[in-house]
């Protein structure tokens, strides 16, 4: 029994750190404040009721003591007409009225205080609201911010890779480029020495030797010349 208890606990674990990977902070953090917002009109809805409950107790107990008022002018009156029995059977009623108005302050004085703690309730509330609102944008400022700096260190990480093997492409395509140059340097030599034909230079060997010749002459003459010039 032990190991099946033990095996689903590490069931559990693993399935609540699944869960935890796909949840979604952001949209945590809005329904939490949602359910707060409706919690607090639960709370406005029955501080509501209770304060129309005090409202009624209030207009029942200024109607009781205007009965009672009434109840002595009655009796008054009775007794200016010596109607003393009247003016008794008055006076009672005024009495069990005054009862009632006491009974009605007593609930009023009840459900006042109640109203008193609703409302210091309500306020906090509301408070606590307010600084999780303004905790809550912070906390997903942050998160947004951690989140891009995030994928921004991925995508650098795949440029680093790919560098790497730019790198190595690189360096293939320049040691094949230093190849063809030096290809081309030892072809065109063999070209000026002769050895190889230049397709578009139709003159024979003897031509192309006496142009060498001539070359090489009109170069020492400009030597000679420079150095005559720069002398004087």
């Amino acid at each position: 029994m032990g190991l099946f208890k033990r095996a689903s606990e590490i069931a559990e674990s693993k399935i609540n750190k699944f869960l935890t990977s796909l949840e979604d902070p952001n949209a945590t953090l809005d329904l939490s404040y949602e359910k707060m917002l409706s919690a607090l009109q639960e709370v406005k809805r029955h501080l509501a009721d209770v304060v129309t409950e005090q409202k009624m107790l209030e207009r029942q107990v200024f109607e009781a003591e205007k009965e009672v008022g009434e109840r002595e002018s009655e009796a008054r009156a009775a007794l200016k007409m010596g109607r003393e029995d009247l003016a008794s059977a008055a006076l009672e009623r005024k009495h069990k009225t005054a009862e009632q108005v006491e009974m009605l302050k007593q609930s009023l004085e009840r459900i006042t205080a109640q109203v008193d703690r609703l409302k210091d309730a309500e306020k906090k509330y509301q408070d606590k609201i307010a600084a999780f609102k303004i905790q809550k944008e912070v906390t997903k400022a942050t998160y947004n911010a951690s989140k891009a700096e995030v994928k921004m260190s991925e995508s650098a990480s795949g440029i680093s890779k790919e560098f790497g093997n730019v790198g190595d492409s690189l360096q293939r395509a320049q040691d094949k480029a230093d190849q063809m140059t030096a290809r081309a340097a030892a072809m065109q030599s063999l070209t000026d020495e002769g050895i190889l034909d230049d397709p578009l230079d139709h003159r024979d060997s003897v031509a192309k030797e006496l142009d060498q010749i001539r070359r090489k002459s009109a170069v020492e003459d400009d030597l000679e010349r420079l150095k005559k010039e720069m002398s004087e």
